[in-house]
This record gives structure tokens, C-alpha cells and sequence, in this order.
């Protein structure tokens, strides 16, 4: 069976990762230990997790004319993303800098750059591209009307439009319909349903308020619970995986691009909630985010 057509349009970064004992306090300086450096950035690294577990993957971003820029087109090149739509910006690309702590809770500081200068003109001109994908994977680290346009091209193509709707921003009405699949987490769930969401049944109710909106599947990733997923046939619950975390920076990007990857195979929303499920674990298990996403070959 052919794989469909995965699109990710989102954010470019460079991650500096330090790891420290302990996360510093305001105005503390702690002396770190290991330091990675990489590229990052939420669509970045949802197209690299993609592409390493199979899919056939483009990647559109902006970055800016410079080494950081320069740096991340050859590591997607690298990767085997078609990164023939990247967009140039005046503004420096984006960096990410983050601060990890021996229980593998971190930090993070990102300095947008290009990836706040996506306009809609810009998805206007990657029309043809958004309209020959079959999946759009979408997040919130570049502006909203850029999202918002990339969504409405997508749908009225016919495509199936997932939204990782991290970082958590203020959605206008008119994408909800645009969307056939949103991942959010409780505390974004909350926000969106305007309910309180303690546990899997207040999930399932709140998941019902986005529904009501024209969203038509909903998968709540509920950490180290697991994942709620709810779609028309019901709801159904995928338990999280039990293992030594090192570091989980990049890990909800990694379920998000291998939640794509099985969709783009044919599998059931069930079916790749347990293979996005799969390749965090595995994700949480080194240092960086990129740098530790797993290959297909780890997981078959």
C-alpha cells in the first residue's frame, strides 16, 4: 500500500540543552553538566520523528539567512525531508535554549526569530504543496493566521488536518471545523473546553465541547497516564509505557509525527495512538529531542 503524503508546516529551531542537578532558581547560577546542541523547534522536530519512522514527509519553515539556518536545512536534508519549500526570513532563525534537571523535568526559553515572521502570504505561496498532502501536521510556535490559513487550504482540499496545539495560544472559532484531528493535553483541553479536567471521565466530557465545534477526533494525551482518544466510534484508552525517562524534551513531538506516520499507513486512530505511544517511550530515553527520536528499525 502506497504511504499518504505527510506535510509538516511549523517552527525551526536550534536547541541548546544543558543538564544541570537541579533547574536554577531566579537569579541562581548553577554550574551544568552535559551540554547538546541541535536543531529543535515543534515542527521541526514532528517532521524529523516522521521521517525516521517511515513517512514521507515535507517539511515547510522559515528560518533565517544565517549559520543556525544554514545548519538546520542540512541536517533535514540529511534526514531525507523534502525541505523544498523552507522560506527565507530577515530575522535571525529561532533557538531554544533548555535547562534539564536530574529527574528530567526541564526548562526552556525560545527566542522566535524567522519563525514569527511566517505570514499568510507565505502559506498562500505553499498552496500547491499544502494541497497535494494527504496529512497536514500543524502547531502553534509560528503566528496564527499562518495556521489558520494552512488549515483552511488543507480542508478544502480534502486533507486529514492534525493540530498539536502546544504552545498553548488562543484559537479564533473558524479552524475548529478546518481541524480533523486535535492532541491536546488536560491542561489545554481544559482551556479550549472551558471545563475542568481531572481525570479520564472529565476528559471525555470535555472532549465533547471541541467536538461540538466541528473538531471531528480528539486524542487527549494525559502523560504518564497515557492517551484518551476519542472519534466517532467512540472512546478508547492507550496506557503509557513504564520507563527510566532521561530527558522528555521533544517527546510529544515525537508521538505527534509517529501519530501521523501510522495514520499515513492505514492504521486506526487506536492503532496509532499505541505507535505514537511506542516511540515517546522510547524518545524519553536519551538526552536532546531530535537527537534521541527513534529510527522505524527500533520500534519493529
Amino acid at each position: 500500500m502506497e504511504k499518504k503524503k505527510i506535510l509538516v508546516i511549523g517552527s525551526s529551531n536550534t536547541d541548546m540543552t544543558v543538564k544541570t542537578k537541579a533547574l536554577p532558581l531566579p537569579g541562581e547560577t548553577v554550574l551544568g553538566g552535559e551540554f547538546v546542541m541541535g536543531p529543535g523547534g515543534k515542527g521541526a522536530n514532528q517532521a524529523v520523528a516522521a521521517c525516521r519512522l517511515g513517512g514521507d514527509v515535507s517539511f515547510i519553515c522559515k528560518v533565517g539567512r544565517d549559520v543556525f539556518g544554514d545548519n538546520a536545512r542540512r541536517q533535514y536534508e540529511g534526514e531525507g525531508l523534502d525541505i523544498s519549500g523552507v522560506l527565507y526570513s530577515e530575522k535571525p532563525s529561532g533557538v531554544a535554549l533548555i535547562t534539564v534537571d536530574e529527574s528530567a523535568e526541564n526548562c526552556i526559553v525560545v527566542a522566535s526569530g524567522a519563525n514569527g515572521d511566517v505570514t499568510e502570504e507565505d502559506i498562500e505561496k505553499s498552496r500547491a504543496a499544502i494541497e497535494a498532502a494527504d496529512i497536514l501536521l500543524l502547531q502553534l510556535e509560528i503566528p496564527i493566521p499562518a495556521v489558520l490559513k494552512a488549515a483552511k487550504i488543507a480542508s478544502e482540499a480534502g486533507a486529514y488536518v492534525v493540530l498539536n496545539p502546544a504552545p498553548m495560544a488562543e484559537l479564533p472559532e473558524e479552524i475548529w471545523p478546518c481541524i480533523s484531528l486535535i492532541t491536546p493535553n488536560e491542561t489545554e483541553l481544559a482551556i479550549f473546553s472551558g471545563q475542568t479536567v481531572t481525570d479520564e471521565a472529565s476528559a471525555s466530557e470535555a472532549v465533547k465541547a471541541l467536538q461540538s465545534k466541528g473538531v471531528k477526533d480528539v486524542i487527549v494525551t494525559m502523560g504518564s497516564k497515557g492517551s484518551l482518544i476519542c472519534n466517532g466510534e467512540g472512546r478508547d484508552f492507550v496506557p503509557a509505557r513504564r520507563v527510566k525517562a532521561v530527558d522528555t524534551t521533544g517527546a510529544g513531538d515525537t508521538y505527534s509525527g509517529a501519530l501521523c506516520v501510522a495514520l499515513s499507513e492505514g492504521k486506526t486512530l487506536k492503532q496509532a495512538a499505541e505507535f505514537a505511544t511506542a516511540a515517546s517511550a522510547l524518545q524519553v530515553q536519551k538526552m536532546g529531542a531530535q537527537n534521541a527520536m527513534p529510527y522505524r528499525k527500533d520500534l519493529d
